[in-house]
């Protein structure tokens, strides 16, 4: 129990010591370029998910998403892959990142079970699935993937350094919320809370990308390969 919650702490509570600061001139180019990605994001989002399932369209407006939010990213300043305390040496987040994402995706798949069981909530949920059940689902599962990856380049990267010292995670995880409510859809909405909260916790613990992404697609793979059968 003792090394289970000093792997915890690591993860997601205590953060590493280091440097990141930027010149304010830096800084406020930062914000600049991450509230225009934010912008032309979130719109994109929205348009991506108002194609019909199955449509073409889909597939190109979606991957063109993932390049806004990597562009946007890497073009608002210097990001870190980060590191976290394991057992007294400094290492990157590799193994534990990925068990907290598939540890989040067995909540949400039980949450799913109980999601489904309500019409109203079901609809609402099945809608998005309805891409992948109707679609090319290796080109699904790759732009899933994809897509996880971009969102933490841009949300937990440049997003969260754009922030500044004051409450990051609370900071990133309500403009990421809002963010995904432009899709139109409540329950990406409340995804986009818990999983939010998680990494941005991660993201402040580690001082880097690395394990944001790793739980994204770890989490990302369980929604997009095991919540369509349960709704079928």
């Amino acid at each position: 129990m003792r090394t289970l919650l000093s792997v915890f702490r690591s993860a997601l509570v205590d953060p590493v010591e280091r440097d990141h600061h930027q010149p304010d001139r830096d800084f406020r180019r930062r914000r600049i370029v991450v509230a225009i990605t934010l912008v032309l994001g979130a719109t994109l989002l929205a348009v991506s998910l108002s194609t019909e399932p199955g449509e073409f369209a889909f597939y190109p407006l979606t991957i063109g998403l993932a390049a806004v939010w990597i562009i946007g990213g890497f073009v608002s300043g210097p990001l870190h892959a980060g590191r976290i305390d394991a057992f007294g040496t400094l290492r990157r987040p590799i193994v534990t990142p990925i068990v907290i994402g598939l540890a989040l995706g067995g909540v949400f798949v039980v949450g799913g079970l109980v999601v489904r069981e309500i019409p109203v909530l079901r609809d609402i949920v099945s809608s998005v699935l309805a891409h992948a059940e109707l679609g090319s689902l290796p080109l699904i599962v790759f732009i899933t993937l994809l897509n996880g990856v971009a969102e933490e380049v841009f949300f937990r990267g440049a997003l969260f350094a754009a922030a500044g010292k004051a409450h990051p995670v609370a900071i990133t995880t309500v403009i990421y919320t809002v963010a995904t409510l432009a899709t139109g859809n409540p329950m990406l909405a409340f995804a986009a809370i818990l999983l939010g909260l998680v990494v941005g916790l991660q993201r402040r613990a580690s001082g880097g990308i690395l394990a944001p992404i790793l739980t994204h697609v770890a989490w990302s793979a369980v929604m997009v390969l095991v919540l369509p059968p349960l709704f079928r």
